[in-house]
């Protein structure tokens, strides 16, 4: 199967099964989706998971491109965190 078949109504299915297979993704992207951009301690609020697997979680997303950091990569405070045009066509199917 292409990539293309893969893809329907804009959604990577390959992109939601990986965040589907986690927990701690499926929470991270929902939050971020329904409360918008966050820092890594803001998820963790929002999400009830220590910071450090927010953090991990949310490496693993961009790696994935399914969220992406809105501030330069050198901040090193107050760093947030979005999803990608991608990452909210699976966020959608994620609260469905």
């Amino acid at each position: 199967m292409s990539a293309d078949a893969s893809e329907s109504e804009g959604v990577d299915w390959a992109q939601y099964g990986y965040v589907e297979a986690s927990d701690h993704r499926t929470r991270v992207v929902d939050a971020l989706h329904s409360e918008g951009p966050a820092t890594p301690t803001t998820l963790s609020e929002r999400t009830g998971l220590d910071v450090t697997h927010v953090s991990r979680t949310l490496r693993d997303l961009s790696e994935e491109s399914i969220v992406e950091l809105l501030v330069p990569e050198e901040r090193t405070k107050g760093r947030i965190y979005g999803l990608t045009d991608a990452g909210e066509a699976v966020a959608v199917e994620v609260a469905a």
